[in-house]
């Protein structure tokens, strides 16, 4: 393997892994696409790259200034690395409900982390909103603005649908994931769109969120709730706007982490409560599209970022979600 010319330089061309359970369940091909590779042990990494090199090229930031997000916790992660790689600082918000690891991992790699209570987007207590007004009040900062800055879907244009596309031959039938700021979903499916306008794209949404009904009805509206972290929209982001959606499914968690648990047990892989939704929306979109597909989802973030979450007994019961055998005894 050549060598890299900088750290920054780790983030992206992750692995694409065949899936075998999720693959037998559907009488089809999943891939996983390993964003738990990143740097930063998520896909956010990218859109932090993007954002960062973004503001850089518009002349938005000088040196040693600061870039503020507000954040479920994975994108601060990435932004602080990408900012302590190129001599910036940063400040992240974040809703005080995310795991405790997220917070801990911020706050080790030198972020000033700002906690608020977790509040609907249109209170101006939301996180979003907080950190907005962090930025416009410090000097020499930039609002990173992950949600409505397309240099976060972009990265997803150049990068990860490129990459897909590689990894596959070009011989790809549909993608799936779920959306938090759209980035992923409308970035992916953007770029294997201009590759190939037959490729299905599939959101993947949990309970709580407003997509579904959206892309389904037309309407924003939620119903249910989840405890997946980072994912999860109640309105079109400018990220969204124009996304390809094809079609859409409503995972809920019990199945989402009813694949968190086999992936664990039978394919060696530990993840967070979004990747296994995504696989559950992948194995649903190659049934759709019929035996033999091929079909790739995103592994979102590692899910050693949520040891006193989704792999703590006591927080499984008290959620009402199964808990794994390894554990029923823990």
């Amino acid at each position: 393997m050549a060598t890299l010319p900088n750290t920054l330089a780790l983030i992206g061309n992750t692995p694409l892994v065949f899936l075998k359970g999720p693959s037998d369940a559907a009488g089809a091909e999943i891939y996983g696409k390993c964003e738990f590779a990143n740097p930063g042990a998520s896909i956010k990494d990218r859109a932090a790259l993007g954002i960062v090199e973004d503001a850089e090229a518009r002349g938005q930031i000088a040196a040693g200034g600061t870039f503020v997000e507000g954040t479920a916790g994975n994108t601060g992660i990435g932004l602080a690395l990408v900012a302590n790689a190129k001599g910036y600082k940063t400040i992240i918000v974040m809703p005080e409900t995310q795991s405790r690891e997220k917070m801990d991992t911020l706050r080790a790699l030198g972020a000033e982390l700002v906690l608020v209570p977790a509040a609907p987007y249109s209170n101006p207590a939301h996180f979003v909103h907080t950190s907005r007004r962090i930025a416009e009040e410090t000097p020499n900062a930039v609002w990173a603005n992950q949600f409505d800055n397309i240099a976060n879907r972009k990265a997803h244009i150049t990068g990860t649908a490129e990459e897909i596309w590689a990894q596959m031959d070009g011989r790809i039938d549909g993608f799936t994931c779920a959306a938090g700021t759209g980035g992923t979903i409308a970035g992916v499916g953007m770029g294997l769109k201009a590759k190939d306008e037959t490729v299905c794209i599939a959101l993947s949404d949990p309970y709580g969120a407003a997509l579904y009904n959206y892309y389904a009805h037309g309407e924003l509206k939620a119903e249910g709730s989840s405890v997946a972290e980072g994912i999860g929209q109640g309105r079109i982001t400018a990220n969204l706007e124009g996304a390809p959606i094809d079609t859409q499914f409503r995972i809920s968690d019990a199945d989402g982490m009813g694949w968190v648990t086999r992936l664990l047990a039978e394919e060696g892989l530990c993840l967070g409560l979004s990747s296994g939704i995504n696989v559950a929306g992948a194995v649903l979109l190659a049934r759709h599209l019929g035996p033999g597909s091929r079909v790739a989802t995103i592994l979102c973030d590692t899910g050693f970022r949520y040891l006193s979450t989704l792999y703590n007994r006591g927080w499984l019961e008290a959620k009402g979600l199964a808990v794994p055998p390894w554990l029923a005894s823990a």
